[in-house]
């Protein structure tokens, strides 16, 4: 059966979070009432759009926030295949054909090789059924992605005991993504996480967002998604995924490995050596508005804390 997963952070006021059925009887009368106006607005013979995931069911972590516009979230975005500017992947990403689309898998597990991202998404259909999974991104954005466990995967894959990290590698095509023309980064972009963070439940596999399918800048057609983590973690276009004994060597750790730790988790109390991380904006909120505090592993300590425990966070930023 397949579930709509709606994860949050949990510091919001009770009383700021609409009543459920308040909320969905609300939302059944304005669908009802909008499209009787659509319907009437449409020619005879012409069909309105169908939006892929707009029946998605709702998953186990349900909690009620405002999405971040979708205009915000569609235009902008950090990828710098095509731009180092935020806005210009929108319109430069726009020649990237997503599909068909392989997934090249390697490493320590038994069933390697080269996969159809069809075939991946349709192999397992009891266990990797889409769902929404509405979560706070490192940006203070609350994207309603659509998708599922990035462990639902990965375990069609059987990593061995040997497997302590997996790798994942972004399309490198500079003919399409200009920016990889450039030495901003070494490219292809490559990220990885730990085995256990990669199979937790709130590291997702996202193929779509806001009831549709995932726009070419904002990953398409598979991106990762790990809300505890700053965004450059959640790897965009992905074609090689590999299980490997030892830590991976990550693009922006490459780049800055004073800055940029593997780990990454979202963490007030280590600062970027340019900059405060103690508190943040959200995406689209004026400038007036008053930032409010950067939570410890974005919100989600709760879920996550206990993949760290021990650790000098400071340490292995």
């Amino acid at each position: 059966m397949s579930f709509k997963l709606l994860s949050t952070k949990k510091h919001h006021l009770s009383h700021e979070i609409t009543d459920k059925r308040v909320f969905e009887n609300r939302r059944k009368i304005i669908k009802a009432a909008a499209g009787t106006v659509i319907a009437s607005l449409i020619p005879a013979g012409v069909k309105a759009e169908i939006k892929k995931y707009a029946d998605v069911p709702v998953g186990p972590y349900s909690a009620s926030l405002a999405s971040t516009d979708y205009e915000d979230v569609k235009n902008y975005t950090n990828y710098y295949e095509f731009t180092t500017n935020k806005t210009d992947s929108t319109v430069l990403a726009r020649a990237l054909k997503t599909s068909p689309w392989s997934v090249t898998v390697a490493g320590e597990a038994e069933n390697t090789g080269v996969f159809n991202l069809e075939d991946i998404l349709k192999s397992n259909p009891l266990e990797e059924r889409v769902y929404r999974f509405r979560c706070v991104e490192a940006w203070s954005m609350v994207v309603p992605w659509i998708g599922f466990p990035l462990a639902n995967m990965l375990k069609r894959f059987k990593p061995t005991s040997k497997a302590k990290y997996v790798e994942f590698t972004t399309l490198y095509n500079p003919d399409i993504m200009i920016g990889q023309r450039g030495n901003v980064l070494e490219w292809p972009y490559v990220e990885g996480l730990r085995i256990d963070e990669a199979m937790h439940p709130l590291s997702f596999m996202a193929t779509g967002m806001y009831d549709d399918e995932l726009p070419a800048q904002n990953g398409a057609p598979l991106r990762l998604v790990v809300p505890w983590k700053y965004g450059f973690k959640s790897i965009k276009a992905i074609v090689k995924i590999r299980f490997t004994q030892t830590m991976p060597a990550t693009a922006w750790n490459k780049a800055g490995p004073d800055e940029y730790g593997f780990y990454s988790n979202v963490n007030p109390d280590v600062p970027h050596p340019r900059w405060s991380q103690s508190r943040e904006r959200v995406l689209g909120a004026s400038i007036f508005t008053p930032k409010r505090k950067t939570e410890i592993f974005n919100g989600y300590g709760a879920e996550v804390a206990s993949l760290y425990a021990g650790m000098d966070l400071k340490k292995y930023f």
